[in-house]
């Protein structure tokens, strides 16, 4: 799978000086898209509502989100409340369910699983996971050009 691009703002957090990244090379900053964090929808769940209070703070402070990143946000916020919703099911009803077939898994391990890949992608986006946290501190590889190289040649060799 390839690498999600990562955002300027990111790239300039441990960057060396103003507008250059950690290894020193020029940060292009992007379409200059008003950062204007968005509004949680009124259709969230309980769950899901409290999951946008949680994250979105952060990822205003490091303007990573404007309005148009709602759906987004949304889907990851109610991708989570499922995964917790199908979770507790399981803790409460245990993985399995008897069935004429004998012992099956319990509807709600799969629903578990399904929402977990489906959240753990959303966040990707956001950098909310530990591991896409680092991949956008070390990079997206989403840079071009030789100055997003220091080691590219000059064509010669």
């Amino acid at each position: 799978m390839p690498r999600t691009a990562k955002p300027a703002g990111l790239k300039l957090i441990e960057g060396r000086s103003t507008g250059r990244d950690s290894g020193g090379r020029k940060v292009n900053s992007g379409p200059d898209f008003k950062r204007v964090p968005p509004e949680a929808p009124d259709w969230l769940t309980p769950e899901a509502a409290a999951e946008w209070d949680r994250v979105l703070p952060e990822l205003s402070r490091l303007d990573l989100v404007k309005e148009s990143d709602r759906a987004a946000l949304a889907a990851y916020c109610e991708a989570w409340a499922t995964f917790v919703e199908a979770t507790l099911t399981v803790q409460q009803e245990g993985q399995f369910i008897e069935a004429r077939q004998g012992k099956l898994a319990h509807p709600a391990v799969g629903i578990a699983r399904a929402a977990g890949r489906e959240m753990r992608s959303w966040a990707a986006h956001f950098g909310l996971t530990p591991s896409t946290e680092q991949a956008l501190a070390r990079g997206g590889g989403d840079d071009g050009g030789d100055e997003a190289n220091p080691f590219a040649g000059s064509g010669s060799g």
